[in-house]
């Protein structure tokens, strides 16, 4: 099984381009990293976790810039977001960045894309809440008629763009009807999101990876009455904690990546985090 890392990388711990490094070196297949904008101090939106909101959330990264600093130091290491919160950005514009990370790297680009928790993060983005996934399979139809071989019109709900000149254009050709890099959605499984998996996405990335058992054949009825391919389907356990026995699981499953969840540390804790991880891959 592949096993790629994922954390919050802040302006407080290891530098995206020496973890990359490390990550290719100890052969694990990929690095994800989440997006906040910021995090407004007076909310109401719970922390989904429970508890107090851990103070990284406010101090993450650019996912776009550092991704772009970890594919200039590596070959092979694949780079991923999880996920990018697409109802906060301009489609047009992340169709650019998405497009041209995807190119400088070679192709290795995977677009982990979600639909958000923080209620007050989203509404400073004009985001209207209970019509964001609506926006968002909008704005992922825009986005792949700007990645479309010929120059392709969208006149959409939320959005429109006139056929256009625009690239690079992702290294991946389409794929049934997704065009653009490799694209997985995250979210609780449900009807919804299991739609909209099998309409615009390769797959899911199931936060916890927890009741995949009972949520995976559901998923691939939907996926299979919509007319796509039943060894398509990818489905990349997120943000887990290794264990044998876990990852025996999900190769039962017929899964052949995770995504194994680092805390936000300086360079010397996560090296000795990747060091104990390197039993699994």
């Amino acid at each position: 099984m592949r096993l790629a890392v994922t954390i919050f990388l802040t302006d407080e711990t290891i530098t995206p381009t020496r973890l990359a490094r490390e990550l290719e070196q100890r052969g694990f297949a990929g690095l994800y990293l989440p997006e906040h904008t910021h995090i407004p101090v007076e909310r109401t939106t719970p922390y989904p976790a429970g508890g107090d909101l851990p103070p990284e959330y406010g101090r993450t990264l650019d996912p776009f810039v550092a991704l772009g600093q970890a594919a200039a130091v590596t070959e092979r290491l694949a780079l991923g977001t999880g996920i990018t919160l697409v109802a906060q950005h301009d489609p047009i514009d992340l169709a650019k960045q998405i497009a041209t990370l995807d190119h400088l790297s070679g192709g290795r680009f995977t677009l982990g894309l979600g639909y958000g928790w923080n209620v007050e993060e989203a509404a400073d983005h004009g985001v209207e809440w209970r019509t964001r996934r609506a926006l968002i399979r909008d704005r992922m139809a825009l986005m792949r008629a700007l990645w479309s071989d010929e120059p392709t019109a969208y006149e959409g709900e939320f959005g429109s763009v006139r056929a256009s000149t625009a690239y690079p254009k992702p290294v991946q050709k389409p794929r049934g009807p997704v065009v653009g890099p490799r694209t997985l959605i995250g979210g609780s499984a449900g009807p919804k999101l299991f739609a909209h998996i099998s309409e615009y996405a390769d797959g899911w990335l199931p936060i916890g990876g927890r009741g995949l058992t009972e949520s995976l054949p559901v998923l691939r009825s939907v996926w299979a009455d919509a007319g796509r391919d039943p060894a398509a389907l990818q489905v990349v356990p997120y943000a887990i904690q290794p264990t044998p026995g876990k990852l025996a699981h999900y190769a039962d499953l017929g899964i052949e990546e995770a995504v194994v969840q680092l805390p936000p540390v300086g360079e010397a804790e996560a090296l000795s985090l990747l060091d104990a991880y390197a039993p699994y891959l």
